[in-house]
């Protein structure tokens, strides 16, 4: 079954991959900065940070939030701002959004709203105190909202490793870089923008329509995996 479904990001990476999976099934409208230049998709550009959002008619069905940032240092190099930008990245600009078309959300009677976590909030990794404490938040919110606003919105998240996007490609500069990444999963390989836009598509879907307050962990096995 057709369902409207709006996308805010979805220009590149697991957003623009996320999108090509939903285009030829699912009405897609996209808000994101840049445009994706996809057929049969509605587009709007905003910057979820500074820009108001558009006025949507239409119940949605699906609503995905997929900005987001990686900002690895020392605590000791981190300053307050820091924190505050990947806060307003991760999760603020979520709930602008789904301020914004929460009535939009309820028209639907089951509608599916899909943020994203990391493994470093379950794991505890070095360097990673800030996107940590962002992401953190985000799972704290996702399971509140869940309970808030069931039966008639879900709410779940997808805590990935790294994934291979233009995100991330500070971290897999090169060869060697990448090699560790990869060593360093227990399926010894990084992740696939297609990885986590099928886990997005699947809980947008109605065969989820049972979940809601999760946090699924695609990432390689690296939340819970240590081999010996």
């Amino acid at each position: 079954m057709s369902k409207n479904i709006v996308l805010v990001g979805g220009s590149s990476g697991i957003g623009l991959k996320l999108a090509e999976l939903l285009k030829e099934q699912h009405s897609l409208t996209i808000i994101s900065r840049t445009d994706p230049e996809l057929t049969g998709v509605t587009h709007h550009t905003a910057d979820i940070t500074s820009d108001e959002l558009p006025e949507l008619d239409d119940p949605i069905d699906g609503l995905v939030y997929l900005p987001g940032s990686i900002n690895l240092k020392p605590f000791k190099m981190l300053r307050e701002d820091n924190f505050r930008d990947d806060f307003e990245i991760n999760l603020l600009g979520a709930v602008k959004a789904i301020k914004k078309f929460e009535q939009n959300l309820k028209d639907s009677g089951n509608a599916s709203v899909v943020m994203f976590s990391t493994v470093a909030v379950q794991q505890g990794l070095s360097f990673h105190a800030s996107i940590s404490a962002a992401k953190g938040a985000v799972e704290g919110f996702i399971r509140s909202m869940a309970a808030e606003y069931a039966p008639d919105i879900r709410f779940n998240a997808i805590a990935p490793s790294i994934v291979d996007t233009p995100l991330a490609k500070n971290l897999l500069r090169n060869e060697k870089q990448k090699k560790r990444s990869e060593e360093r999963h227990p399926m010894r390989r990084i992740g696939e923008p297609k990885d986590i836009a099928a886990a997005a598509k699947f809980l947008l879907s109605d065969e989820s329509s049972w979940m809601t307050g999760q946090i699924i962990h695609i990432d390689g096995g690296l939340s819970s995996i240590k081999q010996m």
